[in-house]
C-alpha cells in the first residue's frame, strides 16, 4: 500500500554526516511510554507500538526516556538498559520498529534530580538544589566525581547494547531539566569543580558521553542530541550557553541535533504556546533560535513543537532552514498521521482539546491524556480524543504507585 501518494519536501531522504541514510524528513519525536514492566524491559506492548509507529511511514522513530540507571528514572514504566539482560525484548522490539525501513533510535536518559518518589527519595544531581513541585521530587545529594564518571560509562554502556539491540542509532538526551541539563544550568549546577562554573566545565559530563560513546559505537552509527535553548529560568541555561555547546558538537561531529526548550519548572516543551510575535507567525516553538544555530554550524538539525501545516513544513526544509522535522501529539491525535498530512488530506493537524482548570496540576493532566493515548495504541484500540484529562491525572498516579513501589 502507498502511504504517500503526493510530492513533499517532507519525503526527501538525507544522508548524515556519518553516511546513514533517513528516507525521509518526518521524526516521530520522543514521548515518555510509561509500558516496562518490574524488570525494566522492552515487552510485547512497546514492540506493538512500535510496529505501528514503523507502520506510519515516518524515516525516524524516537522512542522516549531509555535509563541508564534503574535507581534514578523518569518513570516507574521506563525501560533500563544497565547489561544485557533484557537484549532478547530489545531485539524483538526493534525489529518491529524497523520493520519498514526506518530508523528508530534510542533516546537515552539519567533523570537526576527529576527522578520522582516514586523512583527513589534519593536522588543525585550535579548539586544539592530541589525541584519543588507537588512534593513529587525529593532533594537530591551532590554527585561526587566518582559517581559522574560512573554516569558517563552508564551512558557509554547503555548506548553499546542498544546498538547490539537493533537500535539503529541513539539520542543523548540534554535538555528538559534532566541530568545532562541540570549540569548545563548554573541554576541547578553550583559546582566549583570542573564540572561546575563555566559552560566549559559544566558542559564537560556531555562532551566526554559523546566522545566515548563515538569510541564504543563505531564511525557509522548515528548519535545525536536533544538541547534545550534555554531553560526560560532566570539565571538558568540560556541561548549564550547553547550556542557554545553547539559549536563544540559541530566539532564532536555528531549527526543530528534536536532542539526544544524548558525543565519541569518551567515546562516550555509540553505545554508551550508562545506569545512571541515571531513565533506565532512561523508556527513552530523555537524556529527563532534555529536560525541562529545556522550561522556557526552546519549540524543537520530538527525541531519538535508547533508544526501544524504542511506549507509550513515544506517553507523551512526547502529554505535548509532545517533538515527533520519532529511531530510527537500528531501521532497521538491522528491514526493517519503523517500520511493525511503529507497527502493534504487535513492540510493543519488539530490539537486534542480539554479544559482543565487547576493549573498547578495542568501539565500532569496534559500528560495523563497523552499517556492514555499511547497505551491505547499498544493494546491496538483506538484512540480517545475525549479522554478525560482527571481521569488521566488519576491513572498517572496509580500507575506510578503500583509500578514503583509495589
Amino acid at each position: 500500500m502507498t502511504l504517500f501518494k503526493k510530492e513533499s519536501s517532507l519525503l526527501q531522504s538525507l544522508t548524515l554526516p556519518c553516511g546513514t541514510v533517513l528516507k525521509n524528513r518526518i521524526a516521530k519525536a520522543a514521548m515518555t511510554e510509561r509500558l516496562a514492566g518490574k524488570n525494566h524491559y522492552a515487552n510485547a506492548k512497546l514492540s506493538h507500538l512500535y510496529g505501528k509507529w514503523s507502520d506510519t511511514g515516518a524515516g525516524l522513530l524516537i522512542t522516549g526516556n531509555v535509563m541508564v540507571d534503574k535507581r534514578f528514572k523518569e518513570a516507574s514504566g521506563n525501560i533500563v538498559v544497565e547489561d544485557e539482560s533484557g537484549l532478547k525484548a530489545m531485539q524483538e522490539m526493534t525489529k518491529e520498529g524497523t520493520r519498514n525501513g526506518n530508523h528508530l533510535w534510542a533516546q537515552i536518559s539519567h533523570a537526576g534530580r527529576q527522578s520522582t518518589i516514586f523512583s527513589t527519595f534519593k536522588p543525585i544531581a550535579p548539586s544539592a538544589v530541589q525541584l519543588k513541585k507537588m512534593m513529587l521530587f525529593a532533594k537530591p545529594k551532590a554527585m561526587t566525581e566518582a559517581q559522574i564518571e560512573d554516569v558517563i560509562k552508564r551512558f557509554v554502556t547503555t548506548a553499546s547494547i542498544c546498538k547490539k539491540g537493533g537500535f539503529t542509532g541513539v539520542q543523548i538526551h540534554g535538555a528538559h531539566g534532566y541530568l545532562i541539563s541540570q549540569f548545563l544550568s548554573p541554576k541547578t549546577n553550583l559546582r566549583t569543580d570542573q564540572y561546575g562554573g563555566s559552560i566549559e566545565n559544566r558542559s564537560r559530563v556531555l562532551f566526554e558521553i559523546i566522545k566515548k560513546t563515538r569510541q564504543a559505537v563505531g564511525a557509522d552509527f548515528p548519535i545525536a542530541v536533544k538541547l534545550n535553548s534555554a531553560d526560560f529560568q532566570r539565571g538558568g541555561f540560556n541561548e549564550e550557553d547553547a550556542l557554545y555547546v553547539i559549536e563544540k558538537l559541530h566539532e564532536l561531529k555528531i549527526d543530528l541535533l534536536e532542539i526544544s526548550g524548558g525543565t519541569y519548572e518551567n515546562i516550555v516543551f509540553l505545554t508551550k504556546r508562545s506569545e512571541r510575535e515571531s513565533t506565532r507567525k512561523r508556527e513552530a516553538y523555537f524556529m527563532d533560535f534555529a536560525e541562529k544555530i545556522r550561522r556557526v554550524t552546519k549540524i543537520p538539525l530538527m525541531v519538535t513543537g508547533g508544526f501544524r501545516t504542511i506549507d509550513f513544513c515544506e517553507q523551512v526544509l526547502d529554505n535548509n532552514e532545517l533538515e527533520m522535522i519532529g511531530f510527537a501529539r500528531p501521532f497521538l491525535a491522528d491514526q493517519s498521521f503523517p500520511s493525511s498530512f503529507v497527502n493534504r488530506d487535513s492540510e493543519r493537524i488539530s490539537d486534542a482539546k480539554f479544559n482543565f482548570k487547576i493549573k498547578q496540576m495542568a501539565d500532569f493532566a496534559e500528560a495523563g491524556f497523552y499517556d492514555y493515548q499511547i497505551h491505547q495504541l499498544a493494546k491496538n484500540k483506538p484512540l480517545k480524543p475525549n479522554y478525560s484529562p482527571t481521569i488521566g491525572i488519576l491513572r498517572f498516579l496509580k500507575n506510578e504507585l503500583v509500578k514503583g513501589w509495589f
